[in-house]
């Protein structure tokens, strides 16, 4: 079964986490938190609150994402990126940061 080892905040909604079976990547949550119970999290402080509860990523309200869910989000991230532990191109950190791609 797969468990949610530790997590590590980066920066705007991009969380590195270790899995159970020593798979390392960065999940980029940003636009990834609808619904109800998620809509708190789309503030940084509240978003930033989160802990490894059980097996996974846990917010105090409530809220939790499965592991399999954010190990898929990381692979795909690794997948896409030549730098897997920096922010994705287009996350909110790097537009604030960088000018669009020309």
């Amino acid at each position: 079964m797969l468990h949610v080892k530790s997590a590590e905040y980066l920066s705007a909604f991009c969380i590195r986490l270790e899995f159970n079976d020593g798979f390392t990547g960065v999940v980029d949550l940003c636009g990834r938190l609808n619904g109800p119970i998620f809509r708190e999290l789309n503030e940084i402080a509240r978003f930033r609150a989160f802990s490894v509860v059980g097996h996974t990523l846990a917010w105090q309200n409530g809220a939790d994402l499965a592991p399999e869910y954010l190990r898929g989000l990381a692979e795909r991230r690794l997948a896409e990126s030549s730098h897997p532990l920096e922010p994705a191109a287009g996350s909110v950190s790097n537009r604030e940061s960088s000018p669009p791609a020309q």
